[in-house]
């Protein structure tokens, strides 16, 4: 009997004779002359062909000699490489729904977040998940620049240990270029070269932000990791300097005078870039709300050293120790803030709604207003949730009235948004309360009261009114899109959550939100509620901006964009030029063609920015929860089992922080993943740790540097 490396030699001879055409593999079996009873050792021996990259099979199923020369020509991608951790990593392709998988045998000298071309090969991971690649060259950097902590190596040298542990090596810097770092200094180290599987990437030293455990320097160690600009350039600063403090009367020229109405701002106690107003006055049955935004672009122009700026930085980024502007605070705390008592310039989109909450009219004018009153949650909340007689007696009757009606409305736009289908995920967000050091004393959780969500739902309102409106004038806009989630996520989702009595219908590759919404009803209450929420919400795609209107999945929203935050988000900024162009009459074929050829650059940008934002946003939060969980170690916590994988699983604490319950802290048993059912499975014993289970844990790790917590299970 022949052994498989004779087989597969065999194989391989008969492929590459200049006689064989292609074939199926029954075709093979017959002319090999494979009993039928040894198929199965011919299907896994190609299978096996195929996993080493030496013949490859056509979607009609035709076996033949891998062809590399034909495989560069048809196979070649570019995309976005993702390392991990351990090594190896993923290339995201635009327009292809599964990432491909990079050994780090087959990375080249790629970093996170550079744009590569790779070549796809003719296999698969073990799992069958993820075709793999292997990278054939860089077209583009992401990072020139890395933070690290410098570590002297010896007279002539040091090394930077680069705090994003995506960035897998250490970087070489010779003493001369380090600007006399010490050991423990957190440092900003320009890259000059990327380095190979032989030699270490080298740079030079340009910033010192300072020592490892000063006040502060972790804080900045993120900012500068994530390329985030905390101060403005003085180009900017020069800008700003000449804008008015007050609005004058040329200003107020042509708009509507709103004035007299009465309305008031809403928000955190906290909040200083108050860029929303609300009104509301009752006609007949009907309500007329007045949603009035700050008109930024009047003190932004277009193309300027300042709208450059905010293009650039896209959003502003809310840390958990300091807020950095998209706009400096001149304008975003000033002139464009809706001071109470203060003229203000502002875009007002004035909606009609009925009995029902159905939008029966609407207009979007340029307006000039004058806040009455600056209110905040906790005390709107009082007012029209817990009817807090107190807090009613501090307003005019007429405020307090109005903001009854507020209350009435935005509870029948709710149920107007639920009937048909908006998804409302409510998952507890937290803060962490610093001392004057920057040290973490206190994780509080955020309410979402009923104030809140009233401004919630006005912003929701007039975002659809705007975008809907710009849609059917058929003028090149910036939508915000959440699209459909893929199929097979989909399917694996069904798969999960019928293990435990629950069920999702889809037609075809299409899901209708109403049917997540449905289940998210369903669940409510379940032990299986938490679990089933957060694996849906991971089934769900990314939001992002884009120039067309693909609806908004999560909002069961055919119509959406963003319009109500031009303080601290540049598409929206965007948008208000395109309106006012509109309403002056000045949209004519070459600002057509202007923003056509601009708008696909602005959203992709702002997206990119607002992913960057999110993420550096988690990181600090991370990091101080970390930092907070240091005073208690060795102590139990109760928590909820938050993800599994097949190196253990997450538990999220009532507090929100996370950490990880390692495979091989578990010595009761030996555990094997399940992901169809996304659990846990002792092999002896039986026991299942399963998604959204209750469990508790004692803190045994806390690694400051990778912002990572152990955790054990006890009992």
């Amino acid at each position: 009997m022949k052994s498989k490396q004779e087989r597969k030699k065999l194989i391989l001879e008969l492929m590459g004779s200049e006689f064989y055409v292609p074939m199926k593999e029954k075709e093979l079996a017959i002319m090999m002359q494979v009993r039928p009873e040894d198929r199965n050792i011919l299907t896994e021996i190609l299978g096996e062909l195929i996993a080493e990259g030496k013949i490859e099979v056509s979607k009609r199923g035709k076996y033949s000699l891998y062809d590399e020369k034909r495989a560069l020509r048809e196979n070649t991608v570019m995309g976005t490489y993702l390392s991990t951790m351990k090594g190896f990593g993923f290339i995201e392709v635009d327009g292809r729904e599964d990432d491909l998988f990079v050994s780090e045998a087959d990375s080249l000298n790629a970093y996170n977040g550079d744009i590569v071309k790779a070549l796809i090969l003719p296999r698969k991971t073990k799992n069958g998940k993820h075709a793999e690649a292997k990278i054939i060259e860089v077209i583009e950097r992401a990072n020139d620049c890395i933070v690290g902590t410098y570590q002297k190596s010896n007279k002539s040298f040091g090394f930077v240990i680069p705090d994003n542990t995506r960035f897998n090596s250490d970087i070489y810097v010779r003493v001369e270029d380090s600007m006399g770092a010490m050991d423990g200094h957190k440092v900003v180290v320009k890259l000059t070269g990327y380095g190979d599987a032989r030699k270490s990437p080298e740079g030079v030293v340009t910033e010192i932000i300072g020592h490892i455990n000063d006040p502060g320097v972790d804080i900045m160690s993120i900012v500068k990791g994530y390329g985030l600009n905390v101060e403005f350039p003085e180009k900017v600063m020069n800008r700003v300097k000449n804008v008015a403090d007050f609005v004058s009367e040329a200003d107020m020229a042509g708009r509507e005078d709103l004035r007299e109405v009465l309305m008031v701002t809403i928000d955190g106690e906290d909040a200083k870039d108050l860029d929303d107003a609300v009104s509301l006055t009752m006609n007949g049955e009907d309500y007329e709300l007045g949603v009035h935004i700050a008109d930024v672009s009047n003190y932004v122009q277009e193309n300027s050293a300042l709208d450059r700026e905010a293009k650039e930085r896209g959003t502003s980024v809310y840390l958990v120790d300091r807020v950095i502007p998209m706009l400096p605070h001149r304008l975003s705390n000033g002139i464009c803030s809706l001071n109470a008592g203060e003229d203000r310039l502002a875009l007002s989109v004035i909606m009609t709604f009925d009995r029902n909450a159905k939008l029966k009219d609407y207009r979007i004018v340029e307006s000039v207003i004058n806040v009455n009153h600056r209110m905040n949650y906790t005390s709107v909340n009082r007012i029209i949730a817990l009817e807090d007689e107190t807090e009613r007696a501090l307003f005019p009757v007429d405020t307090v009235d109005m903001l009854d009606k507020m209350y009435e409305l935005s509870r029948l736009l709710r149920d107007r948004r639920h009937k048909r289908g908006a998804i409302d995920f409510d998952f507890p967000e937290s803060k962490v309360v610093l001392d004057t050091e920057g040290h973490p004393v206190d994780i509080v959780l955020r309410e979402r009261n009923a104030a809140t969500k009233l401004i919630e739902d006005f912003m929701l309102a007039a975002n659809e009114t705007v975008a809907a409106h710009y849609f059917w004038q058929e003028i090149p806009f910036v939508y915000r899109t959440h699209e459909t989630p893929d199929s097979e996520k989909i399917e694996r989702l069904a798969a999960f959550i019928n293990n435990f009595g629950f069920h999702i219908h889809s037609t075809g590759d299409t899901i209708h939100p109403k049917e997540i919404q449905k289940l998210m009803d369903e669940i409510e209450g379940s032990d299986q509620q938490y679990m089933i929420a957060r694996v849906t919400l991971r089934s769900m795609k990314q939001a992002k901006y884009g120039t067309e209107c693909l609806g908004h999945f999560g909002l069961a929203a055919k119509y959406y964009c963003h319009f109500t935050s031009p303080i601290r988000r540049y598409p929206d900024l965007q948008i208000h030029r395109i309106i006012k162009d509109c309403i002056r009459n000045r949209m004519n074929d070459s600002r057509l063609a202007h923003y056509e050829e601009i708008l696909p650059g602005v959203s992709e940008l702002s997206s990119k920015r607002e992913r960057r934002a999110e993420e550096a946003e988690r990181e600090t939060l991370k990091l101080k929860k970390v930092q907070y969980m240091e005073n208690h170690m060795g102590e139990e916590f109760d928590g909820v089992i938050s993800s599994i994988t097949e190196w253990g699983m997450y538990v999220e604490l009532q507090n929100t922080v996370e950490g990880m319950v390692r495979l091989d802290s578990l010595r009761d048993d030996h555990y094997e993943y399940d992901d169809m059912t996304y659990s846990l499975r002792g092999i002896r014993h039986g026991r299942i740790f399963r998604l959204g289970e209750s469990v508790r844990i004692r803190v045994t790790d806390i690694d400051l540097f990778m912002r990572t917590l152990d955790f054990e299970i006890v009992g």
